[in-house]
């Protein structure tokens, strides 16, 4: 169909799936072909990681094969949710993942309608909606994840069935997306049901994951392609960052009014943290940073203070969240070695239920949420109110 996908293969051997790797290159996303919820999926960094998955991780065979593809490294990912019949298709919601493509869609705070989207991008992946409804005779829902790099649009998976966004979208729009598609499946026409065309909503619904990592004293709070939720809230308001907000605050997540806020970045996202800290300065907060990340800001300059690396010693900066100094964190990393040595600072932020960003993109969804929080207090108004207006 001329539809973008990443570049993938399926191994049924560890010797086939390093062969795979090696003809994609690094880092690759693995993952059995016969489970759900991304259950020991995993993104693979080197030749001795893949090995070491293909050897405990799962079993693999020509009954069982494994999944092999190209890890689109910050990329944006995206939802859409469909009712199909035999004639027609409407979309019934397409939603923005707030964190990059690579985390599973379960995990991903996401954005009803989208906020960064160029239109022509959309109307690609509407057009790409329905040739795959199309070309699979779907009756009923199709959920689709696609990802966005580059201005390019990539097919990352496609379930012709309802997917667990379909309450979260029908809130958001005002319309019963299961009791339609049931009824379509049952022979009745999207026509005959009144749902014809895709619904624009004038304002702005959040999805954020609820966690139970607080319940596990030795589980990384970092988020990956395995889903790890156990619920999910919704903020809704008519700016993504009041939306936002309400999300946060729906998770019990504390928004500070200002404090301390800590950034450590990899050198990818070093580029992309100069605003953030610009806009934390300006909202009031004071700047601690690692040393790379410090001394990059300080170049362009910016206002910070160096500290430590737990690994480096004292005073570093776990001692500085478990003393109450910090109140915002920002941390990205790449690779499993950094990943390792940051997790006693996830932990951390997570005992002291500090605001934690793991992602640029969702650390600059939280500005706007501390933004938009001290411009005007946050409102409430009934779920049946949005559809009156």
């Amino acid at each position: 169909m001329n539809l973008r996908q990443p570049q993938n293969g399926t191994a049924t051997s560890v010797e086939e799936a390093v062969r795979i790797a090696e003809t994609i290159g690094y880092p690759v996303v693995v993952r059995p072909s016969y489970v759900l919820g991304g259950r020991a999926m995993e993104i693979v960094y080197t030749e001795e990681s893949l090995r070491h998955y293909m050897a405990h991780a799962v079993q693999a065979s020509p009954e069982h094969p494994v999944l092999v593809d190209d890890f689109l490294e910050e990329a944006i990912e995206l939802d859409v949710d469909a009712i199909a019949d035999t004639t027609d298709i409407v979309i019934g919601g397409i939603m923005e993942h707030i964190e990059e493509a690579g985390i599973h869609s379960g995990d991903s705070a996401c954005s009803l309608p989208p906020t960064s989207i160029p239109a022509p991008i959309l109307n690609e992946i509407r057009e790409a909606t329905w040739a795959l409804a199309r070309e699979l005779d779907v009756i009923g829902l199709i959920n689709i994840q696609f990802a966005v790099k580059d201005q390019m649009v990539y097919v990352l998976e496609v379930n012709p069935r309802a997917s667990r966004t379909i309450p979260f979208v029908s809130k958001a729009i005002g319309v019963p997306l299961a009791k339609l598609a049931a009824r379509v499946m049952a022979g009745k026409t999207l026509t005959e049901l009144g749902f014809t065309e895709e619904k624009h909503i004038g304002h702005i619904s959040v999805k954020e994951a609820v966690f139970p990592f607080n319940k596990f004293a030795d589980v990384d709070i970092l988020l990956g392609p395995e889903m790890k939720s156990t619920g999910e809230v919704m903020g809704i308001d008519t700016t993504f960052g009041r939306a936002f907000a309400k999300s946060q605050i729906a998770t019990g997540v504390r928004l500070p009014p200002g404090g301390t806020a800590f950034i450590s970045v990899k050198d990818t996202d070093k580029p992309a943290c100069i605003k953030i800290a610009q806009k934390l300065l300006s909202l009031g907060f004071d700047l601690l940073a690692t040393r790379g990340t410090s001394e990059f800001l300080r170049n362009h300059d910016i206002r910070v203070t160096p500290i430590n690396k737990v690994m480096e010693g004292p005073p570093h900066i776990v001692e500085a969240i478990l003393n109450n100094r910090v109140s915002v964190v920002i941390n990205t990393v790449f690779g499993e070695q950094p990943t390792r040595d940051s997790f006693s600072l996830r932990r951390a932020s997570l005992n002291q239920n500090l605001c934690y960003c793991t992602t640029i993109n969702g650390a600059n969804a939280l500005i706007g949420a501390l933004q938009a929080v001290k411009e005007r207090d946050l409102t409430i108004t009934a779920l049946q109110d949005y559809f009156r207006k």
